[in-house]
């Protein structure tokens, strides 16, 4: 069934607000316009002065790289909830940038498979993604005994020099726990400042960890004063190239692990215990590059004096539950991108050629070429719609595989997460799930996930966010994308306001067996679909309860009232005697709940909002010759609830019910094109006039 949509994200226009009070915010420093008192020159690299400080000014000129030109910037990436970190960063990225970007991402094989999706279909203009296989880096760092919570992949940035390509020259590299304030052209200026002799650019570690002092026999790696923080980093590759950075590094770290037992900070105590060791390598740069708030922050003493913060680096692993006097100034800022409407980042950098996205040509022109007088053309932009997909937004580990499994297939909105508790509790195998969210709503999801021990506990459902955009709800393509991200070789497609029977499961997995599905056969199974119109009653555990309660006018046969043609095919008076799978045939207008292959065919993405969304799937599993068989024992249940607002439209307007009418025409054209004489009893059927299914 179709849920009912929710308000749009935060507005742009509260963002600008808060970005602008970001420049005016003030600690406590006594500031002149637009710089600090009594800061010191850019030019020139300050020394480590005798207290710990590698000094460097808190602002600086606002210098831009030069118009279009392309940016590179490097980020290692793994596992889900790094992913969702990636997003926020980019994010804030694009929201200043005036640059193509070229982002250079190191991945494991899950950050791989969400983010490429991510970007396919965020198709932000001026913005190329390359991918490197973390995996295959893994032998080069895996000698390094690391304490720190980011295993192997913390260490991967010394790496980098040897695995971007060669004739890549300058990089800017990034922890995914940072968030931009200010366009990162201005950082990718500071190159310009470089000596001949530089090659790394660091903002100073805004702690006194490297300074040995912050407990009993604590004992950091070697560094020049207070040391460096890696969270942002300015690579000069082809001079890092040139001075033998490799063997450079590698031989530090050896030396220094000869009497370390591990890395505590991973690549940072690797960058500068090398430092140490050859202070001239490194560009100390202005400390609003990198304001960091970890557990023992000194980055008070930046942000008193700053007349703007450039990059908040939110390196505690407690992130934003770190203490800080001003935390809440800083997690309001990250949250405006965290649930920033990426839709909005879809946009030109006027002035600069860059090559399109591809698809986004073709895209384009059947946009351009839609009537805007046309009274469908609603539908018609709907379906046009490339919408911004995040696959496997929580954790999940994937089923192992079996010949039989069977994935439970369903899509919803927000206004349906009170199902999927009692969902996990009725059905207790892998689920596939497409959520259609606003931003912020994908943060609300994620949150009430997390307070709920039942879907905390079940790593086996996958959540797929399907971001919001359009007025009416594309619940084909929502289906299409739970679908593709299925990983057994069955699946049940099923609706969110649907509870299968607690047996389900397993009697599918048995039935599989029993039919030899698992050969040529091509078969449908289909689950018979009830109804309760009570929003508390005693689920029933068997078929005979089943029947008792439709006996005792507790249940119905689904959708009787409104639209039995709808799963009278499924008939109901030969499931109550039926001991043994029985075959139907395909009628107009049947939309029953079925198991099929996960190599099924699509559900089509024309129809969106309400109607014949099924009804047109299960006409192109019966063209394609799927046997439909009801499976005796199988039953399904839907619970009551309010009517979808597109349910509320289609009742209430013609014009939304002309335009029904009209997909359908056109996907009656499609099939005779397609299926050619084998069509006729489809184009026959479907050519009288009635209501439509779901």
């Amino acid at each position: 069934m179709l849920p009912r949509g929710r308000p749009r994200a935060l507005g742009a226009a509260a963002l600008l607000l808060l970005l602008l009070l970001l420049g005016f915010f003030q600690f406590g420093g006594d500031l002149e316009y637009g710089r600090p008192r009594g800061a010191a020159a850019l030019d020139g690299a300050p020394p480590a002065d005798p207290g710990g400080h590698n000094r460097s000014d808190c602002v600086q000129p606002r210098p831009l790289a030069p118009k279009c030109e392309l940016l590179h910037v490097a980020i290692v990436c793994a596992g889900h909830n790094s992913s969702r970190d990636v997003v926020t960063l980019v994010k804030s990225i694009l929201f200043y940038r005036k640059n193509p970007l070229h982002l250079h991402l190191v991945t494991d094989a899950v950050a791989r498979s969400i983010l490429e999706m991510l970007f396919h279909t965020w198709m932000v203009p001026a913005v190329r993604v390359s991918f490197y296989d973390a995996d295959e880096l893994k032998p080069q760092v895996s000698w390094i005994p690391n304490k720190h919570y980011s295993g192997l992949y913390g260490l991967m940035k010394l790496v980098l020099p040897g695995t971007l390509p060669l004739d890549l020259a300058r990089v800017i590299v990034l922890d995914t726990d940072v968030t931009f304030a200010s366009d990162i052209a201005e950082l990718w200026a500071l190159f310009a400042h470089f000596s001949d002799e530089q090659v790394i650019g660091l903002v100073e570690n805004q702690s006194d960890w490297y300074l040995g002092n912050l407990w009993r026999n604590h004992r950091p790696w070697p560094a020049l004063g207070r040391g460096f923080n890696t969270g942002v980093i300015l690579l000069r590759l082809d001079r890092l190239r040139q001075v033998g950075w490799e063997q450079m590094w590698r031989l530090t770290a050896t030396r220094e692990l000869l009497t370390l037992p591990a890395t505590s900070l991973a690549d940072q105590d690797i960058f500068n215990a090398v430092i140490k060791e050859h202070p001239g390598l490194v560009r100390p740069l202005p400390c609003v590059w990198n304001v960091q708030l970890s557990d023992h922050t000194l980055a008070e003493g930046c942000y008193s004096e700053a007349s703007d913060l450039k990059v908040i680096h939110w390196n505690s692993p407690k992130k934003l539950r770190v203490k800080n006097k001003h935390v809440g100034f800083f997690r309001n800022l990250y949250l405006t991108f965290l649930e920033y409407d990426g839709n909005l980042l879809r946009r030109e950098l006027f002035g600069c050629p860059s090559l399109p996205h591809p698809g986004a040509e073709q895209w384009q022109r059947a946009l351009a070429q839609l009537d805007g007088e046309d009274a469908c053309s609603e539908f018609r932009q709907q379906q046009l719609t490339v919408h911004r997909v995040h696959v496997t937004f929580l954790p999940h580990e994937p089923p192992p595989p079996r010949p039989l499994d069977v994935t439970l297939v369903a899509q919803l909105s927000m206004d349906r997460l009170q199902m999927l508790e009692a969902l996990c509790r009725h059905w207790p195998g892998p689920m596939s799930l497409a959520l259609y969210l606003t931003d912020a709503e994908a943060q609300q999801f994620l949150r009430f996930v997390e307070a709920s021990a039942v879907l905390s506990a079940r790593q086996d459902v996958a959540y797929h966010v399907v971001y919001r955009e359009g007025p009416l709800y594309p619940i084909n393509q929502l289906r299409n994308v739970a679908l593709a991200q299925a990983l057994t070789p069955y699946v049940f497609l099923s609706d969110i306001d649907f509870l299968p029977a607690y047996s389900l499961y397993d009697y599918l997995r048995a039935s599989i067996e029993q039919l030899e599905l698992g050969g040529r056969r091509k078969a449908a199974l289909v689950v018979p679909a009830f109804e309760t119109l009570h929003y508390r009653f005693s689920f029933p555990r068997s078929k005979a309860e089943v029947l008792a309660s439709l006996d005792a006018g507790a249940l119905y046969t689904f959708r009787y009232h409104e639209w039995p043609r709808g799963h009278a095919p499924t008939d109901y008076a030969r499931w109550r005697e039926a001991q043994a799978p029985y075959r139907v045939q395909w009628a107009a207008d049947y939309e029953p709940y079925v198991v099929v292959p996960r190599d099924c065919p699509r559900y089509d993405p024309r129809f969106v909002g309400f109607g014949w969304n099924k009804v047109a799937h299960i006409v192109e599993l019966d063209a394609q010759e799927y046997e439909l068989l009801v499976l005796p024992e199988a039953f399904t249940i839907h619970l009551p609830h309010a009517p979808s607002l597109d349910l509320s439209r289609f009742r209430s307007s013609p014009t939304y019910r002309d335009c029904l009418q009209a997909l359908k025409d056109e996907f009656h054209q499609d099939l005779s094109r397609h299926y050619g004489a084998a069509a006729l009893k489809y184009l026959t059927a479907l050519q009288q006039p009635r209501s439509p299914g779901a």
